[in-house]
């Protein structure tokens, strides 16, 4: 089985450094001073108990390790339609592309029945470029949770969390979906094969639609936002006007909108990785976090004042500071 991780910066460095561990055939795209350093020196990552270097094989160039059987994308929403042509190699007949990024995924509507099946998502596919360039049968869904960063080039430190969450499209427990859930538990991670990925999508994209554009705003860490009254009520309305929207697209919540914020005062004085990239001049993952929730407010019909004007506020903070937009 050929695993390549596009994108290997935390999150896909320490998925494939904990794949290189157990010796899968696993290869990364990166670039700049982290591929070069991963290059010479391997990727060490550093973990609770202790930390390995294992060496890796990596390219900023996908033709340099030719066709996948799995191709796992882990790079910012924003950052995928443009490097789809450059992608292409990795593609042969059956590999499957894992969609491992925050937010309304693309292929939301693919295999989804009634009248919004193959319904399109200008937010996070501008052009159709992922839709047309790979194609929606290839997909499997892919909800990240572990927490990492890159302290420095060729260094990945692991937060906390293990899962990565799979599921089809249709729902089914597929051949695909089940090798790779093995393939990434003989390696230590957590990949449960889940028969309603969308509920879960929604789950993780109700925090980072609010209090990612929050923090952003306020610069404030999660336990502020969550507790001050103020912020509070704004991240309680916004998941509200979501969850209106999701419902209606026939997705299930499994916890209230109450506990969901508790949970985020619960993580403590995190900074968000929508602030994060503010702070260290990144672009902001704005259009696929609340964007793509705005759109789909506009597809079910649903008003979203709120959403509305916390992306309009986060929008032209992203604009001025350079990060967001032309």
């Amino acid at each position: 089985m050929k695993i390549c991780i596009f994108g290997a910066g935390a999150i896909g460095g320490y998925m494939g450094a904990k794949l290189a561990q157990v010796g899968a055939d696993v290869s990364l795209v990166a670039r700049g001073p982290h591929l070069k350093a991963m290059r010479e020196n391997g990727l060490r990552l550093i973990e609770e108990d202790g930390e390995t270097t294992v060496k890796v094989t990596a390219s900023d160039n996908a033709a340099d390790l030719g066709p996948q059987d799995y191709v796992i994308v882990t790079l910012k929403a924003h950052s995928v339609p443009p490097v789809v042509p450059k992608m292409q190699p990795l593609v042969g007949e059956n590999t499957t592309i894992v969609s491992g990024v925050n937010g309304v995924p693309w292929w939301y509507f693919h295999k989804v029945g009634g009248p919004l099946e193959g319904t399109r998502l200008e937010s996070v596919d501008p052009g159709n470029a992922q839709w047309d360039g790979f194609g929606p049968d290839r997909v499997l869904g892919c909800v990240v949770y572990p927490a990492a960063e890159v302290i420095e080039p060729g260094v990945v430190k692991h937060i906390e969390g293990t899962r990565f969450s799979l599921g089809e499209p249709d729902g089914s427990k597929s051949e695909r979906a089940t090798a790779l859930s093995q393939a990434l538990a003989a390696a230590g991670l957590k990949a449960p094969v889940r028969p309603k990925i969308r509920d879960e999508i929604w789950v993780k994209l109700w925090g980072n639609l609010s209090f990612n554009p929050i923090s952003a705003l306020t610069h404030a860490t999660l336990e502020t936002l969550c507790t001050d009254p103020g912020t509070r009520e704004v991240a309680r309305n916004m998941m509200l006007e979501a969850q209106t929207i999701a419902e209606k697209l026939g997705v299930k919540f499994p916890i209230d909108v109450d506990r969901r914020i508790q949970g985020g005062a619960e993580v403590g004085a995190h900074r968000t990785s929508m602030l994060q990239d503010l702070d260290m001049g990144r672009p902001m993952e704005i259009d696929a976090l609340v964007g793509s929730v705005q759109e789909l407010g506009r597809v079910t019909d649903t008003p979203t004042p709120t959403i509305d004007t916390v992306m309009a506020l986060v929008a032209l903070r992203g604009k001025v500071a350079g990060l967001y937009g032309s």
